[in-house]
């Protein structure tokens, strides 16, 4: 497997109207809440029209900001909610999880909210999220057994695009990955700075699972630079078009 230069690398990240944009900021609907915005205007502000996309990226409604979120009926039809940087912690994802105002969530970024395994475990559990097909949770606590909860539960059945980058993943975690048997629409997978070394590369790379995979990016995680080009011939997933390795 040869890397492919930089600018279908660019091309590609350009495709992604969500999940590529949540590395450095989310958009949905294009609102820019005001700070000196109450919580309930702020989150007015960051509504769509249709109440279909919520933008609330970097916006800090915290604990109280999510309870007023999922008490809102303008977001009841919400499909595309995008709550970047947000300190949401335990508390915020419990109420986001149980909450049947986000049923119908078809891309959710939860990127930089201090998400432990234990708050992936409530998203697994709830009773809601069941579309989910663009998931962004870069730049958390997840761990090992936080990938392990997610990729073992039927939440990401229609997943096409999943980040996972700067998780503190192992070699196990992404082993897990490999041997998920419910992450076979997925087209991208983000593994940015973690600490997968060669052997759980080489497992992604050559999962049986993975038949859709086009986006694999192992960017700053444990591999010496002798040890990139026999991971690229190793590879062995049947739609692969970029993976890097650096």
């Amino acid at each position: 497997m040869k890397r492919i230069g930089i600018l279908l690398g660019l091309l590609t990240l350009a495709t992604g109207l969500f999940l590529t944009a949540c590395r450095s900021h989310d958009s949905v609907t294009g609102a820019s809440p005001k700070a000196d915005m109450s919580l309930p205007e702020r989150i007015e502000a960051s509504t769509s029209k249709d109440g279909t996309g919520v933008n609330l990226s970097d916006a800090k409604i915290g604990v109280e900001g999510m309870k007023l979120l999922a008490d809102s009926p303008k977001v009841k039809n919400v499909v595309n909610l995008a709550l970047k940087s947000n300190q949401l912690g335990k508390d915020g994802v419990k109420i986001l999880a149980e909450s049947p105002t986000f049923a119908n969530v078809e891309k959710l970024s939860l990127q930089d909210n201090q998400v432990t395994a234990e708050g992936v475990q409530m998203i697994v559990d709830s009773a809601h999220f069941n579309q989910l097909k663009q998931l962004n949770l870069m730049k958390n606590q997840l761990g090992d057994d936080g990938v392990r909860a997610l990729v073992q539960s039927a939440k990401t059945d229609h997943l096409t695009w999943l980040d996972l980058s700067a998780n503190r993943i192992t070699d196990a975690g992404a082993q897990a990955i490999a041997n998920s048997e419910h992450l076979g629409n997925l087209k991208r997978l983000d593994l940015f700075r973690n600490q997968i070394g060669p052997e759980g590369i080489k497992a992604i790379l050559q999962s049986p699972n993975l038949p859709n995979l086009e986006y694999l990016d192992f960017t700053a995680n444990a591999v010496a630079p002798d040890q990139i080009e026999a991971l690229e011939k190793a590879a062995n997933l049947p739609n692969l078009k970029i993976l890097i390795i650096q």
